[in-house]
């Protein structure tokens, strides 16, 4: 027994980066320790200088970074910090960064990069051992890193919030604003035992076709054919998504959208235009990071979004402040928790107990 509760001898260290101090001093006070000295600040041609004022040697460092709007910013802080730490021989180096930055670019486009990859190896080289994240926007960026991720899930605390907030979640239904997020939605349904709606169809402005070289000569019919005379380049018709309709009775309901970020909000707000026109009487958006830039409070606040409830993964603050209708879960007690257990060497299949594979 002994031998188990020393089964980590390294001392803890918690650094805070400047991206989300309010919550790094909720996770260190939930952990019942302050947060390291480090100075950080920028030269007047934007670069960072970081110094850690106290000994990391032999030390498990946690460094708590989190995405917000200054995100470029964010992830060379995190990676300064983490290099620092690497240098000053540090035992272990655990990046905790609730919300991941670059998450959304996890697929490849024409012509450009799978950029959650680059920061995946990025993080790596820059000397994190371990990555503690929270919601990832494709569960595939964990295979990204050469080193192990957690992926933490707030789906539990954003649950809760619906029975105990909604005193009538009993006639709520789950939307699922596109068909990709079917499975979320299914996933949350069946924990609150509620039916699920589905938004199919959209909006679509026509995409360029100038330069791509489906113009490029020759393009007389002849010099498509192969030897056999058959076509070599079948002529498939463009892809053509019907106009937004409802799967799903959603008439005298509370409607929940959920998904795992809210940051450009225009989309949300139609799908809310469209579920009070087919009868909902409420309409309310749950996802795990506030991102919200740029005028989204403002949008939110002249829309038919009754209520967005998100966590404290990202700071929001201000746009708190130009928005009534926004609402904060707080989830710091699950990234003590997940600190906790791994500098204790204990298990972390704990926190996910009761989870979805799909959320």
């Amino acid at each position: 027994m002994a031998t188990h509760m020393h089964a980590n001898k390294n001392q803890m260290l918690v650094l805070a980066g400047t991206s989300h101090p309010e919550l790094a001093q909720m996770v260190a006070s939930k952990l019942g320790v302050r947060l390291g000295e480090i100075a950080i600040y920028r030269k007047p041609n934007r670069e960072t200088i970081v110094e850690i004022k106290e000994s990391v040697r032999g030390k498990d460092v946690y460094i708590i970074q989190t995405g917000t709007k200054a995100v470029n910013d964010d992830i060379m802080e995190l990676m300064i910090i983490a290099y620092a730490c690497r240098t000053s021989s540090a035992s272990n180096i655990i990046g905790v960064i609730p919300f991941l930055p670059y998450s959304k670019q996890s697929k490849m486009r024409k012509r450009g990069c799978i950029v959650s990859k680059l920061i995946a190896t990025m993080l790596g080289n820059a000397g994190l051992s371990h990555v503690i994240t929270m919601d990832l926007h494709q569960k595939e960026v964990q295979g990204f890193f050469n080193i192990p991720v957690d992926n933490l899930r707030a789906s539990g605390f954003l649950i809760d919030y619906i029975q105990t907030s909604l005193p009538d979640y009993r006639n709520a239904v789950i939307v699922a604003r596109n068909p990709n997020s079917v499975r979320r939605a299914s996933s949350y349904a069946d924990r609150l035992r509620l039916g699920i709606a589905v938004i199919h169809g959209e909006e679509r402005m026509p995409e360029s076709e100038e330069d791509d070289g489906r113009t490029s000569p020759p393009n007389a019919e002849a010099q498509y054919k192969d030897a056999f005379g058959l076509e070599m380049l079948p002529r498939v018709a463009a892809k053509e998504k019907p106009p937004f309709n409802v799967v799903g009775d959603v008439g005298g309901r509370i409607a929940i959208i959920v998904d795992d970020m809210i940051d450009d909000v225009d989309a949300f707000v139609k799908v809310a235009d469209i579920l009070k026109e087919r009868g909902a009487y409420k309409v309310l958006v749950i996802a795990t990071h506030g991102v919200l830039s740029s005028d989204a409070p403002r949008l939110i606040e002249d829309s038919n979004i009754d209520e967005v409830v998100v966590t404290n993964t990202v700071p929001h603050g201000a746009q708190k402040m130009q928005c009534h209708k926004i609402k904060t879960v707080d989830i710091s007690v699950l990234l003590s928790e997940a600190i906790r257990r791994i500098q204790h060497n204990e298990s972390m299949s704990y926190l996910f107990r009761n989870v979805g594979m799909d959320d």
